[in-house]
């Protein structure tokens, strides 16, 4: 069974085919790109199989922010927490766990315990806390998100609490002398600071990362302070298309 999975995000789209539940096929497009390049539109977005390269496929299931609008009579849609939690399933094999899950513009925290969804958090509101806002930073700072990444050590306090207004502050920082290195801990200990309200009453030992974040080595770092155990997965952010998959090849 050939199952096509897409995960429709604000930056990027994921796409992921799998057949006989094993991944043959991935790749991310800028959501742009996608739109622009890859689909028509006739009422509902109609996505064209033949220019990605996608031959015979037997389902497909779509999540994410445009899933509603996609071509009903070929896609499934699900929510964004299901896909994230069927695709943590999938990638590892956990079945008691908390899943956070930060992407460009929101953030997802899930309690699955016994492979059931238990309670959940979400923050659409607020780009503080999401991916943006560590771009953001990257771009007033000149160097880029894996190079940020890298850094945790002797963060200082930034007070802002608004992703316009930090950057702001971050000049500020940057005309006092601080240095790159220092202001990059700082960054990524700010974007910790934010997601430790939505953590707090999570109690679990194995946390497990997804999206763009889950790379970013000084995020991993602070949480570690937090759980037992931090769990990096393969591809964390087609977890949402491999979710998809996922749950299309057990329940469609």
């Amino acid at each position: 069974m050939r199952v096509l999975g897409i995960d429709l995000g604000s930056r990027e789209v994921k796409i992921v085919l799998m057949k006989d539940n094993t991944i043959i096929h991935s790749m991310k497009v800028s959501t742009i790109n996608f739109y622009r390049n890859y689909c028509k539109y006739d009422g509902k977005i109609i996505v064209d199989l033949d220019k990605l390269d996608i031959k015979q496929i037997d389902r497909a299931v779509s999540t994410g922010y445009g899933k509603n609008n996609t071509d009903l009579a070929l896609f499934t849609p699900i929510n964004e927490i299901k896909a994230h939690v069927y695709g943590a399933f999938y990638q590892t094999d956990l079945k008691d766990f908390i899943l956070l899950d930060v992407g460009g513009q929101d953030v997802k925290v899930v309690k699955v315990e016994k492979g059931i969804t238990t309670d959940l958090e979400l923050n659409e509101k607020c780009a503080a806390s999401c991916g943006r806002y560590l771009e953001n930073m990257a771009n007033v700072l000149e160097v880029s998100l894996d190079e940020m990444s890298k850094h945790f050590k002797n963060p200082i306090e930034l007070n802002s609490t608004c992703a316009v207004f930090s950057e702001s502050e971050l000049i500020g920082k940057i005309a006092e002398g601080i240095s790159i290195e220092s202001l990059c801990s700082s960054v990524n200990y700010s974007l910790y600071k934010r997601l430790q309200p939505l953590l707090s009453r999570f109690k679990g030992k194995k946390l497990v990362l997804t999206g763009g974040v889950a790379s970013n080595v000084a995020i991993n770092r602070f949480l570690s302070n937090d759980y037992e155990e931090i769990i990096s997965i393969k591809d964390p952010q087609l977890n949402g298309a491999i979710g998809c998959c996922n749950y299309g090849s057990k329940f469609l």
